[in-house]
């Protein structure tokens, strides 16, 4: 079968490779549609990811599907079913997830291959993180469950309250699909981005205020500029840019919950005032991938179609243009990317 491959550093290769067998416990799908990420785009120029993968390996982690082949010991799943399973599954077992946190589990089980004919999705993911897609929800839609169970973590974490302004850094995927989520419980959210078309795209998802980062002087004088001199109740950084992460942190009012949500690349560093950190009693959060409850609500909220989650679909595109696809992404001329095999 057809299969992206990273083998390093911005060398992402289509290649034939054998089709994956189950064994017992797993599944394999076959691939209806898999959406590019801005996590795919960072680890293909990073040539890895600490926690996700090392190269070489097969490449993706957003995809959905139709099983068409069962190992032994699973029940409750049929070929012919339309699933999506998540890029991961917690043991259930450790010290984290003995107390629910299961995004810091040592050992996470990881799936990566969904730009690919056929995905197999292990054991432990198919027990915990693999989920029938509704009627009605496309598979590229459905492929979004990751990225947007993410997201709802975040929220969670971040916890927003209905009176809440929010500041949003960042236009891409998930900088836009906090808006989406923070617009339908927040008093007001603002979105800081680098590219008209998606800051208009933020606009149609929620955002009540926009602006081009590169038309203004800074970002915490100009919310700061908009607040009575306070800033903001929440910032969201969704860059993983080491500077905007300090940008963030000045961006918030006293009191405020700043949310860093953006990996930045290995060994960075930021630098926080010790005074603003104390004296405005700030919350600063690293928040890293999601659980299975909000694996779950993700799917729920895609069905419910309250948000049209369409539009963060640029383009649809055939499995051999997965590299023009990237260089699309790179010069952010999209936003995601429905590949179909």
């Amino acid at each position: 079968m057809l299969a992206a491959v990273l083998h390093g550093r911005e060398d992402l290769r289509l290649t034939e490779v054998d089709e994956p067998t189950a064994a017992e416990g797993e599944v394999i799908i076959k691939v209806g549609a898999a959406t590019t990420c801005g996590t795919d785009l960072k680890v293909w120029r990073r040539g890895g990811h600490a926690k996700m993968l090392k190269p070489p390996t097969m490449f993706g982690h957003e995809g959905a599907g139709v099983i068409a082949a069962i190992g032994s010991g699973v029940t409750g799943w049929q070929v012919g079913d339309r699933v999506v399973a998540n890029n991961s599954a917690p043991c259930g077992q450790c010290f984290f997830c003995e107390r629910q946190e299961f995004s810091l589990c040592p050992n996470l089980t990881w799936n990566n291959g969904t730009f690919a004919e056929y995905l197999k999705i292990p054991a432990p993911i198919v027990q915990h993180n693999m989920l029938h897609i509704p009627v009605g929800v496309p598979d590229e839609l459905a492929a979004m469950t990751e990225p947007l169970a993410c997201v709802l973590h975040g929220v969670a974490r971040s916890n927003a309250k209905s009176i809440d302004r929010v500041v949003v850094i960042g236009d891409g995927a998930i900088g836009l699909m906090f808006v989406a989520v923070l617009a339908q419980r927040c008093a007001e959210v603002w979105l800081f981005g680098g590219n008209a078309d998606r800051l208009k795209v933020g606009e149609k998802l929620g955002a009540q205020r926009v602006w081009n980062y590169h038309e203004i002087t800074d970002i915490p004088s100009t919310v700061k500029g908009l607040t009575n001199g306070w800033g903001a109740d929440i910032v969201i950084e969704a860059t993983g840019v080491p500077t905007v992460w300090e940008a963030a942190i000045a961006s918030g009012r006293p009191g405020s919950t700043i949310n860093l949500f953006g990996g930045c690349p290995k060994e960075t560093t930021v630098t926080v005032q010790t005074e603003q950190l104390h004296y405005s009693e700030l919350t600063l959060k690293g928040v890293f991938h999601n659980t299975p409850l909000y694996v779950r609500e993700a799917l729920e909220l895609i069905s419910q179609k309250s948000v049209d989650w369409n539009l963060l679909v640029s383009d649809r595109r055939p499995l051999k243009d997965l590299g023009q696809a990237f260089d699309d992404m790179l010069h952010r001329r999209v936003i995601k990317v429905a590949m179909q095999p």
